[in-house]
């Protein structure tokens, strides 16, 4: 299985809100176990900027995850969020 955790910040934090609708959008995508998209807590500042919001998803395998990526939603999602956030920080584990 492959689990695949993204974390967002906001350029404005006025626009999480359609961040966070932006990105419920790959949960349309079937190639996933598990999606979850959720705020973050704020509960452990390690830097000056906090994550906002973190996606978890869950593959069956790396072709899984890739199938995803190569979905139109996938793209149609990185056009409507990338302009509204500041960075993005992903991770794919197996386990």
């Amino acid at each position: 299985m492959i689990r695949h955790i993204v974390f967002f910040t906001a350029r404005d934090p006025a626009d999480i809100d359609r961040i966070e609708a932006g990105l419920h959008m790959l949960a349309e995508i079937p190639e996933h176990r598990h999606f979850e998209v959720r705020r973050a807590l704020h509960t452990d500042r390690l830097t000056d900027r906090e994550i906002d919001i973190v996606v978890y998803v869950e593959f069956a395998d790396a072709e899984a995850l890739a199938r995803y990526k190569a979905h139109p939603t996938y793209a149609a999602c990185i056009a409507k969020v990338r302009p509204l956030r500041e960075m993005r920080y992903a991770a794919d584990i197996e386990s």
